[in-house]
C-alpha cells in the first residue's frame, strides 16, 4: 500500500484506521487545537496520539508550523510560537503568568514588607503585570499596565540577560536614555550587566537606574523558550538588595517549575530552592534582610 493511500484511508502502522480530515488546512487546524493551553509543550508522539494522524504526516506539519513561526520546536517538545501568541495567546500567557505568580508575590510581599512587582517583556520595555505594595508603595512609580525601559530596571535586565545578544540589540535599536546618573547608557556596558546577572544565576540588581532613590533585585521567570517574565522587589536604597536577592531567585524559580515543571529552564535548579519561599522566615530574620543588617 503506497504512503499516499495509506494517509488518505488512514489504515497503516502508523495512523488510525479512520478518514482523516481531506485538506492541509484542516490537518493544521487539528494539530493548532491540540495545544489548548499558552504553555503547553508536547512531543512529536503526543501531537500524533491527540491527533490520530500519521507520525510522519504529524511530524511534516509540525515542521511547516515552525518554518511559519505557528509554533516552536526546542528539545523539550512543540509549544506556539510568535504568529499564533501575537493572535491574542499573549495575553493568555501573561494570565497564566499571573495566575502562577499571585501567592508568591502575596508571600514575598508580607514576609519583607517591601513592594512585589510582576512583569514581562514587551519590545524594549517591561509590562508590569502585578504591583502588591508595602509601606514604601507610594514612592515606587510604577503601575499595573504601566511601561518601563527595560534596561533600566532590574525586571527588565534580569529577562533581557537570558535572550541573545543579537536579539537585545534589536529590541534596543532606538538608543539607550539616561535617567539617573547610575543609568546605563550605552549597549556595551548593558551586555557587560548581563553577563554579570548571568553569573549571579539570574539576579538582577538596581540601585537609582530609573530613579535615585529606590533599589530593587529581580530574578526571570524561565521556560524552555527562554523568559517568560520577571518577578522583583523594591525598596528605598537603605535595603541591602543582595541579600534579600535568594528570596526573589527562589520566588521566581517556584513560578517556573508551576508553570512547566521540569521542563523550566530552572529545572536542574534543586527543589529546595523553589522551597525557600514557604519557609517560615522569622521576623528577626525578615528584619535583618530587609534592613541590611
Amino acid at each position: 500500500m503506497s504512503a499516499q493511500i495509506v494517509e488518505q484511508t488512514g489504515q497503516g502502522p502508523d495512523a488510525e484506521a479512520r478518514q482523516l480530515p481531506p485538506s492541509m488546512v484542516e490537518r493544521m487546524s487539528l494539530i493548532l487545537d491540540v495545544f489548548g493551553s499558552p504553555t503547553a509543550r508536547l512531543t512529536l508522539e503526543e501531537v500524533a496520539r491527540s491527533t490520530h494522524l500519521p507520525r510522519s504526516t504529524t511530524h511534516r506539519i509540525l515542521d511547516q508550523l515552525v518554518k511559519l513561526s505557528w509554533l516552536t520546536h526546542t528539545p523539550f517538545g512543540y509549544s506556539l510560537g510568535k504568529r499564533a501568541l501575537d493572535l491574542g495567546g499573549g495575553d493568555k500567557v501573561d494570565g497564566e503568568l499571573r495566575a502562577a505568580a499571585a501567592p508568591v508575590l502575596h508571600d514575598l510581599q508580607v514576609r519583607t514588607g517591601l513592594v512585589a512587582h510582576l512583569a514581562s517583556l514587551d519590545g524594549a520595555d517591561v509590562v508590569y503585570l502585578d504591583k502588591l505594595g508595602g509601606r514604601f508603595a507610594t514612592a515606587v512609580p510604577s503601575r499595573v499596565g504601566g511601561h518601563a525601559p527595560a534596561y533600566s530596571t532590574a525586571l527588565g535586565k534580569a529577562m533581557l540577560a537570558w535572550l541573545e545578544p543579537e536579539e537585545v540589540d534589536r529590541r534596543l535599536a532606538g538608543g539607550l536614555n539616561r535617567f539617573t546618573g547610575r543609568t546605563i547608557g550605552d549597549l556595551d556596558a548593558l551586555h557587560q550587566e548581563l553577563h554579570r546577572i548571568r553569573s549571579r544565576n539570574g539576579i538582577a540588581i538596581e540601585r537609582g537606574e530609573s530613579f535615585p532613590d529606590i533599589a530593587c533585585a529581580a530574578a526571570s521567570v524561565r521556560g524552555p523558550e527562554g523568559p517568560l517574565g520577571a518577578i522583583s522587589l523594591v525598596g528605598d536604597l537603605a535595603v541591602n538588595v543582595e541579600r534579600i536577592a535568594p528570596l526573589v531567585l527562589a520566588a521566581a524559580r517556584a513560578v517556573s517549575v508551576e508553570l512547566f515543571g521540569g521542563l523550566g529552564a530552572q529545572r536542574q535548579a534543586p527543589r529546595r530552592d523553589a522551597d525557600l519561599v514557604t519557609r517560615p522566615w522569622t521576623a528577626r530574620t525578615m528584619g535583618d534582610l530587609v534592613g541590611g543588617r
